[in-house]
This record gives C-alpha cells, sequence and structure tokens, in this order.
C-alpha cells in the first residue's frame, strides 16, 4: 500500500489500532483528532482541507452529532480522495424509529451516497468496552448495573474490526459498496460476560439489571449531560428488541477466519489486570 491513508479518531479505540496495523504494512499514514500532532475537529471545517491533501484513502469515525460527514465527503471528493470506509453500528438500517445512532446513520447516508468507492464497517458492541470504557469502573467497583436483560449480544473485539478495516483499505475495488457487519463468533449476555470476567480475574464481580430510565438518571448523576445520558439508555432499549442479538460471519468472509472470541478477550484483558483494584 504506497498511497496515504488518514485516519480520523487516531488516538481513539479503533483508530489507533488501525493507524498502528496500517504503518506495519508499511503504509504512509496520517493520523488525526482533535488531540493529535495533526489536528482535525468535525466542528472546525477551515482546517479538514489540509489535512485531506495527498490523501487517497480515509478511515471515518464519524462524530457524535448529525451532518458534519456530509460536507467532509465533499471536500474529501474534491481533494481527491479515492475510497472511504466508514465505521458504524450494527444494523444500522434496521434501527427504524429509535433515537439512537442519529449521528451513525447520518455519516452512512453521507459515505453511500457519495461517487467515492466505500465501504461500511458495522460493529456490534466492543468487546474492550469492558476494559476501556463505560464498562470498566463498574466491573472494578465489583459491580455492573445495565439496562440488558436476557436479549444477547455478539460482541465484538476491536482487534478483529481493526484487520478488518485493514484489510479493506489494503485491497481497492474489491470491498466496494460493501456493508459489513461484524460480530463476535456467539451472543452472550450481559451477565454471562460478566461472571466470565469474574472468573478470568478472580474476583467478585456482579450484574445487576436496571431499567433505561433509572440507569440514564445514575448516569446523569455522575455528571453526563441529559442529552448523552438518553442517547446510551436508548442504545440498550434497541438492543432489546433482539434485532441485533445473531452473530453474523462477515469477519470471517473479509478475514478468512473465524472471530475472536469473548473469552480470547477476557484472558488477555485479565492478564494484563484489567479488573484489578
Amino acid at each position: 500500500m504506497s498511497h496515504t491513508v488518514l485516519v480520523l479518531g487516531a488516538t481513539g479505540k479503533t483508530g489507533r489500532r488501525v493507524a498502528a496495523r496500517l504503518r506495519l504494512h508499511g503504509t504512509d499514514v496520517r493520523a488525526a483528532s482533535r488531540s493529535s500532532r495533526i489536528r482535525f475537529d468535525w466542528s472546525d471545517p477551515a482546517g479538514w482541507d489540509s489535512v485531506l491533501e495527498g490523501v487517497s484513502a480515509v478511515y471515518v469515525v464519524p462524530p457524535p452529532v448529525p451532518g458534519p460527514v456530509h460536507e467532509f465527503v465533499t471536500r474529501a471528493a474534491a481533494a481527491g480522495v479515492q475510497r472511504l470506509v466508514l465505521l458504524s453500528g450494527r444494523g444500522a438500517d434496521s434501527w427504524g424509529d429509535s433515537t439512537f445512532g442519529l449521528d451513525m446513520r447520518s455519516a452512512e447516508d453521507a459515505v453511500r451516497g457519495s461517487a467515492l468507492e466505500w465501504t461500511v464497517v458495522r460493529s456490534s458492541n466492543f468487546d474492550q468496552n469492558f476494559d476501556e470504557d463505560l464498562f470498566h469502573a463498574p466491573l472494578v467497583a465489583g459491580e455492573l448495573v445495565l439496562p440488558a436483560g436476557a436479549v444477547p449480544e455478539p460482541f465484538v473485539d476491536i482487534e478483529d474490526i481493526a484487520e478488518v478495516a485493514v484489510t479493506v483499505l489494503a485491497e481497492p475495488g474489491r470491498h466496494a459498496g460493501q456493508i459489513y457487519e461484524l460480530t463476535g463468533p456467539r451472543a452472550l449476555t450481559f451477565a454471562e460476560a460478566v461472571d466470565l470476567i469474574a472468573k478470568a480475574s478472580g474476583r467478585s464481580i456482579s450484574y445487576r439489571q436496571v431499567s433505561p430510565a433509572e440507569y440514564a438518571a445514575a448516569l446523569v448523576g455522575e455528571g453526563w449531560p441529559e442529552d448523552a445520558a438518553h442517547h446510551v439508555a436508548e442504545m440498550f432499549v434497541l438492543m432489546e428488541r433482539g434485532l441485533l442479538a445473531k452473530a453474523t460471519d462477515d469477519v470471517a468472509t473479509v478475514l478468512g477466519r473465524a472471530p475472536r472470541s469473548f473469552e480470547d478477550y477476557v484472558v488477555r484483558a485479565a492478564s494484563a489486570g484489567a479488573w484489578q483494584r
């Protein structure tokens, strides 16, 4: 891969992994985010053109608001970008009237409606949410409280997402116009996931279900803005519909191997001390 790939969200969970893999492939990477040496801010379009100069492909992690990706795609096309790989959410076409994910759906409309070669990588909940994000601190404290019940989730390893994105970027034309729904090999309830974490870490960690309203109120009590708290709670309402509970074969379709299991992730994270006090 001799072209320059712009990686947005380059300090985030997927972006930093995509950038590292691209560099390992010998690709010229332009890593950009609000906190990177090369700065990119979705709220500051004046800085986009310089970041896009000389770029042939972009890994796009959309902003948390609808709209900006439309203008970005226009700017990218004008700058000579040829391909876009967009990170989105699992089953975005099936979300219907849910208020969750309006940002991702807007980004998909922009990318899929463009004249550029595009691929959408849709993801289930990340395994790494349990050790790098929202679920981590409660697990360390000993109890994860969420509005998720008996409907399982086919959690996916971020390492698989990054590997799929890099594979797509490395194979021009082959994945044009494709939407890949990425999951792990099987679905687990959150209670089952927490049980596996407790066993691997050797700690007493429990799971407790609450209502979406209770969960949103708890987040607000922790200092979250109300809109953000209700957005996260709405994700669980959407999951409880059961439309996203089935695992797919798309990781294997792209990579030619089975996706990493949740158990494999848990062993790696626990051995690194992720859930120790």
